[in-house]
């Protein structure tokens, strides 16, 4: 053979078997036959009881779109995702079978309705009385509104409405339980079509520190296609005789509400999108223009024009009137919130907000009601009509604080506080209750106390609560809560001191039960869809790292396995920040509760022999200001306890251990490989590894990369992609929209392992955001992550 020939050779094979790995798989590969049965398995439906207690629906949401739906054309601007032709986003959650049952008797009758064929069903709401219930249905060139009646189960369509949700998504308002107001496809002629022009941007010396964002706006023809689509027209709908008339002006609603109580004078709260336009931010950061307007539409106040949200400072507010609440009681005010500190949470005042009010006609000038020394997180008014609960949050000790606010301009009094990342002492969170005009308010007892859902997290695992809080002492007391052994999950509070409840154990699935005076009465009967889960030991197990700080996995074995037996292993983990080392060992989860699992759940590799540990706890201990300064030394030590204590138990092979994790688990799996030789294996889906990407702070980190240029650098695995000498797996959605998670993060990585003669796989899924939502995907996935870690642990069965 010729010498050049000789030398071609290896350079042909090289490139022959590239080719061949370029091509593979050829199309979508299945998981082993045990998982795809659990991927398929039937879930659980959703219930939902209606605001008059009166009725139980119980929705069946299809678990998984096909690529097909995923594939269906679609628009991409100022950060929104939805289909030209119906103006729905993408994916929807397809409502694929629906059921009402009454609740005045445990054996009453199961209903289901019947919903005509073509079209895919979405977004069930409740009216506000019961008495009726509206779906959408998304059909090609058109959003359709469906109204049912609840006593006979018939459905009609509102004939001639094309519901238009790609700037408000499903945004509606009820003014009673007759009234709806929706958003329809304003008058409109054809779309704009392309025209080439230079696409300008311009800074002018003003610091604008802007997190990445996918989906911008990036013409002059992106503009005004997004304003085309955007525009829509307020119509009030008739729910009982199907009647519609339109309410003032096309216009950008980015939102409506009613305010005011039935019965008396009520009014419209809109806020509509306007010009200029940003190609760095989202939609929702566009200028907004806040008003409030009559029934019929007309303006009668405008109560501020929001200023685009560009050059605020990272942690920031806009100054002036920001986060606008609706009065649902018969005052018909209308309260927002307005920064004491120019916006900027860094500086040093004696408070940070205070929130405002402005009564009806909305001709003076509103007066102060409370001011806060932290910055605004929350206001919910109570359903008497004369309180709230005020929630503030100061980032600096990450803590929480709830005052009850008399609405009448009286001193508010602290009610409860919290670390936010408390656990143990959690108060819960109100139990809600719904008005005859559709607002959402917190449910009162005769003798004015509040009603507290909560986890009900314990050292020895979560046992759900209901309490009663009073309100004049902040004492409460349990109405309900769950035992250890058995999971029961407070739903809503029935006339007659009935409760409803979702209930669960190891062995038995989720099914709705009514408990009262005479027991549980079982609703539905589901049975255990995914029994070879069943057959998968599940244990949990804490441990203490080198600090001292409390840390937990849950160990998950395979069906086969046998005692002795050191298997391949998974390590599966996200890290979260702690500023309290206490808080750091507070565990989640629970044994009591029947194992299910999403889709793209890690756990599911158990079931093809590898031993999984799953929510391995992975705290970052610190002052918040500055806590990523040590995160590799910390995911160290947390990953090194991990490995111990998995050794210790005789189940892991302490040479055959993979880590891997999605998101921000990605990001610490990849920077454990790059800095540690703990591992053999990653697999990193969705992550962000080059951390000059994000240069406007990542996660909980609030520095700029000009602030903190080394942790920046330091956390940014790709710049240390030599040292990786394990192999690694990527896989990213190709259409990830999440900030900072760009496609080109796997991208970028991939390229620089492979060029430095690193063993990776890089797997781009087609269509796919941040989360994959396809049954191929996930199938796929699956099979991905099995075989990475068998070809490169070994095979898990002896």
């Amino acid at each position: 053979m010729p010498r050049r020939t000789l030398w071609l050779a290896p350079l042909l094979l090289s490139l022959a078997l590239g080719a061949a790995q370029a091509q593979e798989p050829a199309g979508y590969l299945q998981p082993s036959t045990a998982i795809r049965q659990v991927l398929d398995a039937p879930v659980p439906p959703r219930p939902w009881v209606s605001p008059d207690q009166q009725t139980l629906a119980l929705m069946d949401i299809r678990p998984y779109p096909g690529i097909d739906e995923l594939a269906r054309p679609v628009l991409r601007l100022a950060g929104l995702r939805f289909e030209p032709g119906s103006g729905t986003p993408q994916p929807l959650q397809v409502l694929q079978r629906l059921r009402l049952r009454a609740l005045n008797s445990s054996d009453a009758p199961e209903r289901t309705i019947e919903l005509p064929a073509g079209g895919a069903f979405h977004s069930f709401a409740w009216a506000p009385d019961g008495q009726r219930f509206v779906l959408e249905r998304r059909m090609e060139q058109a959003n359709e509104l469906w109204v049912g009646d609840t006593a006979s189960g018939r459905l009609r369509a509102i004939a001639g409405l094309r519901l238009n949700n790609a700037l408000g998504q499903g945004e509606q308002a009820w003014l009673n339980p007759q009234e709806l107001l929706v958003l329809s496809v304003a008058r409109r002629g054809p779309p704009p079509k392309p025209t080439p022009r230079p696409a300008v941007q311009e800074a002018s010396g003003r610091a604008s520190p802007e997190r990445n964002y996918a989906d911008l706006l990036q013409s002059p023809y992106d503009e005004s296609l997004f304003e085309y689509h955007a525009r829509s027209q307020m119509v009030l709908v008739n729910v009982a005789t199907g009647a519609v008339r339109e309410v003032g002006e096309p216009q950008l609603y980015a939102s409506i509400s009613s305010v005011g109580a039935p019965g008396t004078p009520q009014y419209l709260l809109t806020e509509r999108v306007a010009r200029p336009f940003s190609y760095d931010l989202t939609w929702d950061d566009f200028p907004t223009v806040v008003e409030v307007r009559s029934r019929e539409g007309r303006v009668l106040k405008e109560l501020t024009r929001m200023p685009m949200r560009k050059g605020v400072a990272i942690d920031g507010v806009l100054i002036g009137p920001r986060v606008f609440y609706p009065s649902p009681s018969k005052d018909a005010a209308v309260y927002w919130i307005e920064a004491l500190d120019g916006g900027n949470s860094n500086a040093r005042v004696p408070f940070r907000d205070r929130l405002m009010r402005l009564d009806p006609p909305f001709t003076g000038e509103a007066r102060e009601v409370q001011r806060m020394p932290h910055r605004f997180t929350q206001l919910r008014f109570l359903d008497d009509g004369q309180q709230a609960l005020l929630t503030e949050t100061d980032r600096n000790r990450a803590w929480v604080r709830t005052y009850l606010l008399p609405l009448n301009g009286t001193q508010s009094k602290p009610l409860f506080e919290y670390a936010q990342r408390e656990r143990y002492r959690h108060p819960g969170v109100p139990l809600m209750r719904i008005l005859t005009n559709g607002h959402s308010v917190i449910r009162t007892s005769p003798q004015g106390d509040i009603y507290m859902l909560g986890a009900g997290f314990k050292p020895k695992g979560e046992q759900p609560f209901l309490d009663r809080l009073s309100l004049r002492d902040g004492l409460s007391a349990h109405v309900f809560q769950s035992s250890e052994t058995v999971y029961e999950q407070p739903l809503a509070l029935l006339e007659g001191n009935r409760l409803l409840l979702s209930r669960e154990s190891p062995s038995e699935p989720p099914n709705i039960f009514l408990r009262d005076s005479a027991g549980l009465h079982a609703l539905t009967q589901m049975r255990d869809p995914t029994p070879s889960l069943r057959r998968i030991h599940r244990e949990f197990v804490s441990f203490k790292r080198a600090d001292g700080v409390e840390m937990s996995f849950w160990l998950n074995l395979p069906p086969d396995y046998k005692e002795g037996e050191r298997r391949p292993t998974l390590v599966w983990s996200y890290p979260l920040e702690f500023n309290d080392p206490t808080l750091a060992g507070q565990i989640s989860g629970a044994t009591s509760r029947f194992a299910r699992y999403s889709g793209l759940a890690p756990q599911l590799l158990a079931l093809d022999g590898f031993v999984v540990l799953s929510d391995a706890t992975m705290p970052v201990v610190g002052d918040i200001r500055s806590i990523n300064d040590g995160f590799i030394e910390q995911i160290t030590m947390n990953a090194r306890a991990i490995l111990d204590k998995a050794e210790s138990l005789g189940v892991t092979d302490p040479k055959k251990v993979a880590i891997g994790g999605h998101s921000y688990g990605a990001f610490m799996a990849v920077n454990l490989l790059a800095h540690t030789d703990l591992f053999k294996a990653g697999i990193a889906r969705s992550g962000a590894y080059n951390r000059t990407l994000t240069p406007f702070g990542f996660q909980s980190e609030r520095r700029s990369l000009w602030d903190s240029r080394e942790t920046y650098l330091r956390l940014s695995p790709l710049l240390y992609a030599q040292q990786i000498k394990e192999p690694l797996l990527l896989v990213h959605g190709d259409a990830d929209n999440n900030s900072g998670t760009t496609p080109l993060q796997s991208e970028r990585l991939y390229h620089a392992l492979a060029g430095l003669g690193g063993t990776v796989r890089f797997v781009s899924l087609p269509y796919e955001a941040h989360g994959y939502a396809a049954r191929e995907s996930v199938g796929h996935t699956q099979w991905e992550m099995s075989h990475w870690l068998r070809q490169h642990l070994g095979e898990p069965r002896p």
